[in-house]
């Protein structure tokens, strides 16, 4: 039996492509293997975001190659659709080139390379490439749903449209379908993923919806009249039956779907976590980018949010360095990430990508520079994380109480044992966790196991984490 081995990489969109190559290649009656030293074909599903990940990527190939001359290797992924042409020719390391169009042909290739032959192929990025997926790559109850591919945004710094293509959304039905199916294998979190999902439903072909009139579509991206396709989204799955979190990953803040936010209020499965990546506090800069706002305007919806969910969580993303930016922009940036009081943030230098726009705009700024100015917004987003994770743990006197969902249990055969899980507003792999100390040997400690539900009540505050004792 042909064993395969999966290095995956990337953002979670990435993760959702190769839980869905694993599974076209066991419905070959191939077997994954999870050491790849016991696999016949490795594949590295690869990012090709910015230029770290490229080299990280590239790395984990040559190491492979170092390491197993003997096995096949593919290298997948958005690395290889973005440079397949380049590397059919200059990158003989890889026995196989797939990009992330149709994952459905990942079997043809693979048989190829197998029985000895190169294969390139960056098959059409048509719909969305998705289907049942037979294993998941995450924690145990937790998953991804894609319900968009590509983006038709083009921000000048970003390469997501050169590798993934311009926006196509999934139908609604079957975004409903998979949810139930994921809902009866026991999943309890479902983080709606895509490029930006308040794009969802707008893209310049997309029908998502059964009996929506075909005439009258506006360009991608733009407004349509009525309820947003994305909270007529919500409302269909709000009306799925059972326990479980819908967490949605990534909304664009120029088109922030307000009326979404009703929908949330009706059903709190849907939780009041915004992810929404501003990537500057500064008007000139957040026009370089692209975007269409400002940060008076971005401030505005963070306080919308606060106001309608007073205890809601907030994440976001700066790109630190960008073309232009001096010291009065980054410190304008400093100012915007101190004012909306973000509960999570991240903080990038900024990374120079080939035919993008900002490729080629003129004052950028030395790397030195960028990292420094990254630096100093993760300081000061440190001591704000402390203060909401605070405000997360104790409220008006009394330790609060939240159910946690359990990633990993750590067994201590001399002391008590610990489990690590998230609450509602902790997202997957991103976030802080909480930390649970437990006394195996106690009747209540039995609910502790990887996937379960439990109960705790917040005792303190730990860097980005919360310690806390089951209830």
């Amino acid at each position: 039996m042909t064993k395969f081995f999966l290095d995956q990489r990337g953002c979670a969109k990435n993760q959702v492509d190769g839980e869905i190559i694993i599974s076209h290649l066991l419905s070959l009656g191939w077997e994954q293997s999870l050491d790849a030293s016991q696999a016949d074909l490795i594949i590295i599903n690869s990012c090709g975001f910015i230029e770290s990940a490229k080299k990280e990527s590239l790395a984990a190939l040559m190491g492979a190659r170092k390491k197993f001359k003997d096995k096949k290797i593919i290298l997948a992924g958005c690395l290889a659709e973005r440079y397949a042409k380049i590397f059919k020719d200059a990158l003989p390391e890889a026995d196989g080139i797939f990009g992330n169009g149709d994952l459905s042909k990942i079997t043809s290739l693979a048989k190829k390379v197998i029985k000895g032959k190169r294969a390139v192929a960056t098959p059409p990025q048509k719909g969305i490439s998705c289907g049942e997926r037979l294993k998941l790559l995450s924690y145990k109850n937790s998953a991804y749903v894609k319900i968009t591919e590509g983006c038709s945004n083009h921000c000048s710094f970003c390469a997501i449209p050169l590798i993934r293509g311009e926006l196509r959304s999934r139908k609604a039905a079957d975004i409903i379908k998979e949810i139930r199916s994921l809902l009866k294998r026991g999943v309890f979190e479902i983080n709606l993923i895509g490029q930006d999902l308040a794009a969802y439903g707008l893209g310049a072909d997309d029908d998502v919806f059964e009996r929506a009139p075909k005439e009258g579509r506006k360009k991608a991206g733009a407004k349509k009249s009525g309820p947003s396709p994305l909270s007529r989204l919500l409302k269909k799955i709000s009306s799925i039956n059972g326990d479980f979190w819908i967490r949605l990953l990534y909304i664009h803040p120029d088109h922030f779907n307000s009326d979404i936010l009703q929908v949330l209020k009706n059903d709190r499965r849907i939780l009041p976590y915004f992810d929404i990546p501003f990537q500057s506090g500064d008007d000139k800069i957040i026009l370089a980018m692209n975007r269409k706002n400002s940060a008076k305007n971005y401030i505005s919806l963070a306080k919308e949010i606060r106001k309608e969910f007073p205890d809601a969580a907030l994440r976001t993303t700066f790109l630190a360095g960008f073309p232009g930016e001096g010291y009065e922009e980054a410190e304008n940036s400093l100012a915007f990430l101190k004012e909306i009081q973000p509960d999570w943030s991240g903080a990038f230098a900024y990374s120079k990508e080939d035919d993008t726009p900002a490729f080629s705009f003129k004052k950028q700024v030395p790397k030195k520079v960028s990292a420094k100015r990254a630096a100093a917004l993760q300081e000061a987003q440190e001591k704000i994380t402390q203060e909401r994770l605070a405000f997360r743990v104790r409220k008006n006197g009394k330790n609060l109480e939240y159910k946690v969902l359990i990633e990993e249990i750590v067994d201590n055969p001399e002391d008590e044992s610990f489990a690590i899980g998230r609450a509602w507003f902790q997202a997957p792999e991103v976030d802080g966790n909480f930390v649970i100390q437990f006394d195996p040997s106690q009747e209540k400690s039995k609910a502790v196991k990887e996937g379960a539900l439990v109960k705790v009540r917040a005792l303190a505050v730990s860097g980005v984490d919360i310690y806390a004792q089951l209830i």
